[in-house]
């Protein structure tokens, strides 16, 4: 049987798959996906939704890379909506509701377009690898279970859900890597074996109703934008018609009969051991830790253009059906609804994600590299985003060039790589704009600024990508200038809060009154919409923009001292065990980092910055 030769195969058809995938491709690298069912590639197995808080961020930084998802979500998107506006600009996030099945359906096609890209329909029997586990290992390949192998240069593993998974509805359970697939249990009984750190997780889903079983008129309408904001830097505008999401309660009837069964769900009975997103509980965890709560707010949130499919947001649970018909009927309007499938959690297999570098890459095994749910994340947008940056950093790797590492100071994708190899995770990962020490300059109108020219040192972003950044880059000088000669005159100009002064353009715009879209009659020069938010907030937050890059330069200059990689910790004296154990269990790459070891504090770090530049002055 003739063995096909890769230069880099993908372990997965999720988010982090096809991110992963298409950019290996895209960086002329032979490639080949491998997942268990092709049909189902990008499959959205929770919410229909992409974005969010924080996670717009992380699709606006994908797509300024050169990544895909930000495009597919603006051609399938059937809700949008731009979040936090009535805050300021560091935490507006866009959100969309997806046409579920196109987007798998598109996304496939994208994949399909790459002539460097193979897609393959199987099951991972094992990785081959070379080397034990007392040294360095390789990776070199994959035996599948029909009996093939594949020889590759990196392996890139995004399993999601899929390793050991076990799924719950109340008492039963069964083996599965999303509700009615298979597991990947021969690729996670190698997992185990491999001499790794692991944690078992949990996640869930709620039901799923049929929507012409629903009483609408029972419920508060929530429209999309009337002029919707995009994802994508390459996407003018949404132009077509948007559909409504709808606004409903928990009542005391819902939470008397979650609490008459709590016996019964697996979440509270001993049955599930993995542990479960703190920031998105089920609907049963929130009735027995706030039971204060009167009620609790879920969203009705349609699947698709040509399906009645209804997501029910906010109620994940894995109580038993029964329970969970009871619970859907004790909300007015839903009294007569139809569930078409049960929520259900799953528990899956998650690698300590410590056990990486911040290139995403096994400190244990050369070029096998870990993307997804495997490293502790929840959500789309955090998977989506490993996995490009583990393509990015695959393609450095057979390519001998640098890897492709991002700061925190670079993007809300460097935050979460680096508070997972640094803290771990002790629950699924979600990403928050708290989670940002310079949340205004990390917003989602400059993520091109800031990672448009990563993607094209890296070889990912496209001509017409980097064109759009050049002239929008034009446009905001071209734009600052004008600002700054513009004297206005409260006779000629007709704006608020010019009482005799004229003040120039720029001094008037960083009045609370005052917006960029008030002075575009005055101001000579055709401008889009990119450059005109991103020098408005440059303009009126100028004072904390600069403090913020006073932070990051010295952010930058801890970054800078490296740690030898053979630095041995139990030579600094003054270090306590603790910290020595904690020091040597992530292996540091700088003091930064060191210092955002938890449990480490800033007196350790103090010693060891010490203890270098002693060690490079001798």
């Amino acid at each position: 049987m003739r063995e096909p030769r890769y230069e880099v195969i993908v372990i997965g058809g999720g988010h982090a798959g096809c991110e992963a995938a298409r950019a290996c491709a895209r960086l002329g690298l032979r490639t080949a996906m491998v997942t268990m069912n092709i049909d189902l590639i990008a499959q959205m197995s929770c919410n229909p939704a992409i974005g969010g808080i924080a996670k717009g961020h992380l699709v606006r930084e994908i797509d300024a890379l050169g990544g895909v998802m930000g495009e597919v979500a603006d051609r399938v998107g059937i809700q949008f909506r731009l979040l936090n506006t009535s805050r300021g600009p560091a935490v507006w996030s866009p959100r969309a509701q997806m046409d579920k099945k196109q987007y798998r359906v598109v996304m496939r096609e994208t994949l399909e377009r790459e002539p460097l890209l193979r897609i393959v329909q199987a099951e991972v029997a094992e990785m081959v690898i070379e080397g034990d586990a007392g040294g360095r290992r390789r990776i070199r390949g994959l035996r599948l279970r029909d009996g093939r192998t594949m020889a590759a240069e990196a392996v890139i593993v995004t399993t999601g859900t899929f390793l050991n998974g076990l799924a719950h509805v109340g008492e039963s359970k069964s083996e599965c890597g999303r509700s009615g697939e298979a597991p990947s249990n021969l690729l996670g009984h190698q997992f185990r074996a491999l001499n790794l750190q692991w944690t078992r997780l949990k996640t869930g889903t709620p039901p799923r109703l049929d929507g012409r079983t629903i009483d609408w008129s029972r419920f508060e309408a929530q429209p999309g934008d009337e002029k919707p904001v995009p994802f994508s830097f390459l996407t003018d505008r949404i132009e077509r018609e948007q559909v409504h999401c709808h606004i409903a309660y928990t009542t005391p009837e819902t939470h008397a009969a979650i609490e008459r069964s709590l016996a019964r769900s697996p979440l509270y009975s001993g049955q599930i051991e993995g542990v479960g997103p703190r920031y998105c509980p089920s609907i049963e965890d929130k009735i027995v830790k706030f039971p204060d709560k009167l009620r609790h707010q879920i969203f009705l949130e349609p699947e698709g253009l040509d399906t009645y499919e209804v997501y029910v947001n906010g109620m994940s649970t894995s109580m038993p059906v029964d329970v969970q018909e009871e619970m859907v009927a004790s909300i007015p309007g839903l009294d007569r609804a139809e569930m078409i499938r049960p929520g259900y959690a799953i528990e899956y297999d998650a690698i300590d994600p410590r056990e990486l570098d911040h290139s995403l890459e096994l400190k244990q095994i050369e070029g096998l590299f870990l993307a997804g749910q495997i490293n502790g994340t929840s959500g789309y947008e955090e998977a989506a985003c490993q996995g490009l940056l583990a393509a990015l950093n695959a393609a450095a790797r057979i390519g001998g060039g640098e890897a492709v590492v991002l700061g925190r100071s670079d993007g809300y994708a460097g935050i979460l790589i680096d508070d997972l190899v640094t803290k771990g995770a002790d629950e699924p990962y979600r990403m928050f704009t708290s989670r940002a020490e310079f949340r205004l300059h990390l917003r989602i109108d400059n993520a091109d600024e800031r990672l448009t020219p990563v993607g094209r040192k890296a070889g990912l972003v496209c001509e017409e990508r980097w064109r759009r950044l050049t002239s929008k880059l034009g446009e905001k000088e071209q734009l600052r200038r004008a600002l700054g000669s513009l004297r206005l005159n409260g006779q000629v100009h007709a704006l608020p809060g010019l009482n005799g002064d004229r003040p120039l353009a720029e001094a008037w715009l960083r009045r609370p009154e005052a917006s960029i879209g008030a002075l575009r009659p005055y101001l000579e020069g055709s401008f889009g919409e990119g450059a005109l938010m991103t020098v408005e907030t440059e303009v009126k937050y100028a004072g904390y923009l600069e403090q913020q890059e006073r932070q990051i330069q010295r952010l930058q200059e801890s970054e800078g001292r490296r740690i030898p990689a053979e630095f041995e910790y139990g030579d600094v004296p003054g270090l306590s065990r603790e910290i020595r154990d904690k020091l040597e269990r992530v292996r540091p790459e700088t003091l930064g980092q060191a210092g955002r070891i938890p449990g480490v504090t800033p007196a350790a770090v103090a010693v060891i910055d010490c203890y270098l530049s002693l060690r490079s002055r001798r």
